[in-house]
């Protein structure tokens, strides 16, 4: 007589978490022998000594005994593999996994995200099965798996194949789980979980049940699905229901009725479920880890993108918990209401490729998205300014870029190219390269955003003068000059990003010597600016105003050398440097013509070295500022001519002129009209001024660079304890850039 009793499938289960450790306890039920492999030594600890503990919506608790192991403890080849890992793990994860896999073994996705066509890449495709799952559950603690009650879990092929035997044999043995099925469409089932994964996201900005603040913001998470959903259309996905989600009521067009009622079943349901907070909160406000759904999403993001719709409440979802994840103390439900007051702002159908957002809308839109960030914007210049950065202090430069880096990735996400110069007196230069997003405009050239990141403040200044914020006003070392401009332009950026607005490509170039004349970096700045279209340049505004015109800087000293003499016993003997010094000083100051633009400061003088002696040597220091070239040549034969009154003395003029003069010549008026327009759109006017100071701005127009210098903070007080901008203003200058770039995309 035969043996009809059946031999148990084996599983190898990575990932031991909520999804994981749900299913391993199924399979082990039904007697299937099931390894366990997860990082979290405390975890598989607790499930070596205690077995894989289950405890159920009653409190009830099972345990069933399982194999578990760390990946390093791991032996043996791998068969049927459940892949249950964080989406951000995914890679790591398979990549363990794909030298341990036996050529018949395959991998199952049964993870949230799409993660089948990077698995697919690691191990092959036809070592790959497709899955949904929608399990709510949680671990609970080391070893402990909280049952979230009833879900759904779909199999397939990967691609919509049709069903195979080892799809069928899985589903077979997944059914001691639960209602398990196999599908040729496990993609429209995971699209659909993304566009209901969104809201449970979203519900994760605040804390409260998920079925209260879906219902409470019910036209918000409505839009947040229909973005995910119009990426799935585009993409010719059918979208499949499940559970108690039926995607239909959710669309972009849906009738109002129809997705009222969607709504209701939908909050009935999860009101039903024992678990009624999600596990992104969970990851948030009792793990405090990052979240997976930031990793999963940014597919979609990228698809949207490059199909021209819009994302713009699921790029604000996404960047909230960014921030929660270093903060979970700020959920509150303000955040809810922000998305509400962004999608009554935004509520246009997505558009295609070069179909444009009216240009009043684009900045009302922009402005309001500012406003509800105007904290983290403040947050960022706090952090910002409290890395001290002086121009002559190369640990703390380096120390501040390498800061900037990481607070540009998670602001702007990896940039297209990054080149960081390094220069050995001086901070290193860094480029980042964006690409364009949604832009019309004929000139795909980039505009390029300049700004510095050192300061003239010393090390040890923030000691008895730090970052400070009292109402409106915000004071610091460099907070005008120039760090709040550099937030001002990112937060420009992210907004166009997160809004879905059209922006050109971007060349943000920083450099770390501005404040001592760019010495080091200047022919850099210029080489990047070659093939732009335009310069922004972040520098503080003058009283509000762009400025359209600078001046040219020289940096000369003048040395004459006499001979020594004792001043009392032989007074004629000698010919005085300082002498004829002062009389040189009168002919420079000949050379002043304030109505042309034109000034000349002796800012230090230095001579002789006793006074009985009659001075050999003496010294000038000179700056000179000039509004046109012309001015700047004539000065500089004026210097070139100098000739000593005393003949036995001779005259030495040595130096440079640091910048060239910034006229304001027809490409930067016609920049200066176009943000005029831009300022109008937001409600206010703007002005534009000619400043003695000069900037990075200085070499690029003298090179053919349009310029638009002083877009960046209000303030006053630069190189001055009396230092300071204002939060109102940092939201409204940021605006002024954002919608100067969304007009240039399209434009």
């Amino acid at each position: 007589m035969s043996d009809t009793s059946q031999e148990r499938t084996a599983y190898t289960i990575v990932g031991a978490g909520a999804i994981g450790g749900t299913l391993a306890f199924a399979l082990a039920r039904a007697g299937h022998p099931v390894t366990l492999v997860d990082t979290d030594r405390a975890h598989v600890d607790a499930l070596r000594t205690r077995g894989l503990v289950l405890v159920a919506a009653d409190g009830g608790r099972t345990s069933i005994p399982v194999t578990a192991t760390t990946p390093d403890d791991f032996t043996g080849p791998l068969e049927r593999v459940l892949l249950a890992v964080k989406a951000q793990a995914t890679r790591s994860a398979v990549d363990w996994i794909a030298p341990r896999l036996a050529p018949d073994g395959y991998v199952v996705s049964v993870q949230n995200g799409f993660n089948e066509e990077l698995i697919a890449r690691l191990v092959g495709g036809d070592r790959t099965v497709a899955a949904f799952v929608n399990i709510f559950a949680d671990v609970a603690e080391p070893g402990v798996i909280q049952d979230g009650g009833p879900g759904a879990l779909v199999v397939g092929e990967p691609g919509g194949a049709p069903v195979s035997d080892r799809v069928r044999a899985l589903v077979a043995d997944l059914q001691s789980w639960g209602p398990a099925r196999a599908s040729d469409n496990v993609e429209g089932f995971l699209w659909a979980k993304a566009g209901f994964g969104a809201m449970l996201a979203a519900t994760a900005l605040a804390d409260a049940p998920m079925a209260d603040l879906i219902d409470r913001h019910r036209p918000a998470m409505a839009r947040l699905t229909a973005e995910v959903f119009a990426v799935a259309d585009r993409r010719g996905v059918t979208l499949e229901a499940f559970d108690a989600f039926d995607p239909r009521p959710f669309r972009q067009g849906a009738d109002s009725a129809v997705r009222d009622a969607g709504f209701d079943r939908l909050t009935a349901w999860l009101r039903t479920q024992p678990k009624d907070r999600s596990g992104i909160w969970r990851d948030l406000a009792v793990r405090h880890r990052p979240v997976e759904v930031t990793t999963h999403y940014r597919d979609v993001v990228d698809q949207a993108t490059d199909m021209g719709l819009p994302t713009t409440l699921l790029r604000s979802v996404l960047d909230g918990l960014r921030e929660l994840e270093g903060a979970p103390h700020t959920m509150s439900e303000a955040r809810l209401d922000a998305l509400d007051a962004l999608d009554a702002l935004d509520r246009l159908p997505p558009r295609s490729a070069g179909q444009a957002l009216p240009a009043d809308e684009q900045a009302e839109a922009v402005l309001h998205r500012l406003e509800l960030h105007s904290e983290d914007m403040v947050a960022d210049l706090a952090a910002y300014t409290s890395r001290g950065s002086a121009s002559d202090d190369l640990e703390a430069l380096d120390a501040c870029l390498a800061w900037l880096r990481q607070w540009l990735d998670q602001r702007l996400g990896p940039p297209e190219t990054e080149e960081i110069i390094p220069c050995a007196e001086a901070g290193d230069i860094m480029i980042r390269r964006y690409p364009a997003r949604g832009a019309t405009a004929a000139d795909e050239r980039p505009v390029m955003l300049v700004g510095h990141y050192d300061t003239v403040w010393p090390t040890g200044t923030l000691v008895d003068w730090p970052f400070r914020r009292e109402g409106d006003t915000i004071s610091g070392p460099g907070v005008f000059d120039m760090k709040a401009g550099l937030v001002q332009g990112v937060w420009a950026l992210r907004a166009l990003d997160v809004l879905g607005l059209p922006r050109p490509a971007v060349t943000l170039v920083l450099n770390g010597d501005e404040e001592t004349g760019s010495l080091a970096s200047h022919e850099a700045l210029v080489e990047a600016g070659r093939d732009c279209r335009l310069a922004l340049v972040f520098e503080g505004a003058a009283d509000g105003a762009v400025k359209t015109a600078r001046k040219g800087v020289g940096l000369f000293t003048l040395t004459v050398t006499g001979s020594e003499a004792h001043a009392g016993l032989d007074p004629t003997a000698g010919a005085s440097a300082v002498d004829e010094l002062a009389r040189q000083i009168l002919r420079l100051t000949e050379l002043r013509d304030h109505a042309a633009g034109t000034s000349l400061n002796v800012g230090v003088i230095e001579g002789g070295t006793r006074s009985n002696v009659t001075a050999g040597r003496a010294r000038a220091h000179l700056d000179v500022r000039v509004a046109t070239d012309g001015e700047r040549r004539r000065v500089s034969q004026a210097l070139a001519d100098l000739r000593p009154v005393d003949a036995r003395t001779c005259l030495e003029v040595t130096g440079d002129w640091n910048r060239p003069v910034f006229e304001r010549n027809e490409h930067v008026a016609e920049l200066a009209d176009l943000a005029k327009a831009c300022a109008r759109r937001l409600g206010h006017d703007l002005a534009e001024a000619s400043v003695g100071g000069a900037s990075d701005g200085n070499f690029l127009v003298a090179a053919g660079i349009p310029v638009l210098d002083g877009i960046g903070a209000v303030g006053h007080g630069a190189h001055a304890r009396s230092e300071r901008t204002s939060v109102s203003e940092m939201i409204t200058r940021a605006a002024l850039a954002a919608t100067v770039l969304t007009t240039l995309a399209e434009k």
